[in-house]
C-alpha cells in the first residue's frame, strides 16, 4: 500500500479526532445530542466519501495509463496504432492483455477481437506471463 502523507497522516487522523470529540460531546451533552449525532454522521460520511473518491480516481487514472501503455507496446511491436482495434475491446480485455508477453501480444489482440475472448480466456491463453506489480 502506498501512503499519501496529507491524506493518510493529516486528513484521516484529524477526521478521527473530530469523530472522537463528537462522540464524547454527544455523551456529555444529552440536551444537544441531535446536533452531535448529525456531526458524527457528517464526519463519517466525509471520511467514507473521501476514501471512495480516492479509490475511484486512482483506479480511473490507472486504467487510462494501462490503455496508453498497451497502445505504446502495440505500436512498438507492429508499427501500427491500436486505437482502431481498441474500440472493439472492452476494458476487461485490455486489462487482461497487459499480462501478455511482447511475442504474444499482437496475435492475442487479434484473437481477442475475432473470437470475442473474455478476460479470463485471454489470461488462460497467455503462455509467457508478464506480472504487473505496480497496480494499485
Amino acid at each position: 500500500m502506498r501512503y499519501y502523507t496529507p491524506h493518510h497522516f493529516v486528513f484521516y487522523p484529524l477526521l478521527l479526532v473530530a469523530i472522537s470529540v463528537s462522540v464524547y460531546k454527544y455523551n456529555q451533552h444529552p440536551d444537544q445530542q441531535d446536533i452531535w449525532l448529525a456531526l458524527i454522521a457528517l464526519f463519517i460520511f466525509t471520511g467514507w466519501t473521501s476514501f471512495m473518491m480516492r479509490q475511484h480516481y486512482a483506479l480511473g487514472n490507472q486504467n487510462r495509463i494501462l490503455r496508453l501503455e498497451l497502445r505504446f507496446r502495440y505500436f512498438i511491436l507492429t508499427g501500427k496504432r491500436l486505437e482502431p482495434l481498441e474500440m472493439k475491446l472492452g476494458m476487461g480485455q485490455i486489462v487482461a492483455l497487459r499480462f501478455a508477453s511482447d511475442e504474444e501480444l499482437p496475435a492475442l489482440i487479434d484473437r481477442a477481437i475475432n473470437e470475442n475472448l473474455s478476460s479470463r480466456q485471454i489470461k488462460k491463453s497467455i503462455l509467457n506471463w508478464l506480472p504487473d506489480e505496480n497496480r494499485l
